[in-house]
């Protein structure tokens, strides 16, 4: 599932491309909306809710959705060929310009912009909330505090909690706490932890490499996620699954650098 830092950019280069524009050409291909069109309509903005897209209108409307483990949003000029098979796009957004197209989009969904907290009102505060402030933070660490006895992957990974943080970067942020993802969040620094997860999505959020070490070169991007050997002390990295059922997510951890 993309992190919030991926979702950010897809909803920037969007704006950028949709923006103010008219579109020429509005397909829905979703079961539930296949019978909207939306051509003709202008586009008012694009904003990102962690890692929700908000596709906003200027008559009042929002398209929403949520990339899941396999959507994408792509920008192609008009008449170029698309880098996936049509049968997976289901969104197709065109201007004259422009052609945004929303590759397996499981959850699309059209509804009034007033009504848009139906569907992100759980939310934690955002990560990448350029309004973000102390009291923003704040929330954060009264969210990630309120069940002492939680291990600390998992409620990293509750986007009620905060919103944005993916399991590369829960496996990091655990890393640079030096615990393991099992620990109990009564036991960690509860301030650096929310301010770590911030730091490490803003340091991505404009390009689309992702890197928790500062580094960008190949096998030195991260310190312990879906690495054989720590990139610290080079001592084998520990893969586990943390969660039950369907909120079940690979974990890694160094042994010697979490103890």
């Amino acid at each position: 599932m993309p992190e919030g830092d991926t979702v950010f950019l897809t909803c920037h280069r969007l704006h950028e491309a949709l923006a103010g524009q008219v579109l020429t050409r509005g397909e829905l291909r979703h079961p539930r909306l296949s019978t909207l069109d939306l051509n003709g309509r202008r586009v008012r903005e694009v904003r990102p809710a962690g890692k929700h897209l908000l596709i906003r209108f200027d008559d009042g409307h929002t398209l929403h959705n949520h990339l899941r483990m396999d959507g994408a949003w792509h920008l192609y000029s008009p008449g170029t060929r698309w880098r996936r098979p049509a049968h997976q796009a289901r969104a197709v957004l065109g201007t004259a310009d422009r052609v945004a197209v929303g590759f397996n989009l499981h959850d699309l969904r059209w509804l009034p912009t007033s009504a848009e907290s139906e569907l992100i009102g759980h939310l934690g505060p955002d990560l990448l909330d350029p309004a973000w402030d102390d009291g923003h933070a704040a929330e954060a660490i009264r969210r990630l505090t309120a069940e002492p006895d939680r291990e600390l992957g998992r409620a990293l990974l509750d986007q009620t909690v905060m919103a944005g943080v993916g399991n590369i970067y829960k496996t990091e942020v655990c890393f640079l706490l030096g615990r393991s993802p099992w620990t109990p969040v009564a036991e960690i620094d509860a301030a650096r932890a929310v301010r770590l997860c911030r730091e490490l999505l803003l340091r991505n959020a404009w390009h689309p490499e992702q890197s928790t070490t500062k580094s960008l070169r190949r096998g030195t991007q991260h310190w312990v996620y879906d690495r054989r050997t720590c990139l610290r002390c080079g001592g084998p990295v520990r893969r586990g699954t943390q969660g039950d059922d369907v909120e079940a997510r690979v974990t890694y951890h160094c042994p010697r650098c979490q103890p």
